[in-house]
């Protein structure tokens, strides 16, 4: 029986290594994704935080510039919340692309293996054809001796 060699290997092997990569930058955007997420969750309970302040510093004694510091606080963390979202907005989009670039990857690399198997599969067929004409040869000769004795 003959070797398989596939012929279109070593694009198989870059397509392999073009997934890998693809999987890692698509691990990194998630993780940058994550961290943003938790610098916005951060944020927010921070701006909890201050608004609970405020809460107890109007119903005590009544600090004029306090309370002023803790709404300017306030508002800071309004923005501050309103840029994180942005920041989060842009790693989810760089997510979805990176993502769309994996799945395009992923189907190159499932398409040239589905090529190998098939490849694959009409060598197997002819190494049989092979086979079959080299029994019918021998058979064919073994009957031809029997004529000739």
């Amino acid at each position: 029986m003959g070797r398989f060699r596939y012929s279109m290997q070593s694009i198989l092997n870059i397509k392999l290594k073009l997934e890998t990569q693809a999987k890692q930058e698509f691990s990194a955007a998630r993780a940058a994704l994550d961290r943003e997420e938790e610098k916005l969750q951060a944020l927010c309970e921070r701006k909890n935080g201050y608004a609970r302040d405020g809460e107890a510093l109007l119903s005590g004694n009544l600090d004029l510039r306090a309370i002023e510091e803790n709404k300017e606080a306030l508002r800071c963390m309004e923005v501050f919340i309103g840029q994180q979202r942005m920041n989060v907005e842009a790693a989810e989009r760089n997510l979805e692309k990176i993502r769309e670039k994996l799945a395009q990857v992923m189907m190159e690399r499932k398409t040239h293996e589905r090529l190998k198997e098939k490849a694959f599969e009409e060598f197997l067929m002819e190494e049989k054809r092979q086979e079959g004409k080299e029994i019918d040869q021998l058979t064919s000769y073994t009957y031809g001796q029997r004529q000739v004795v």
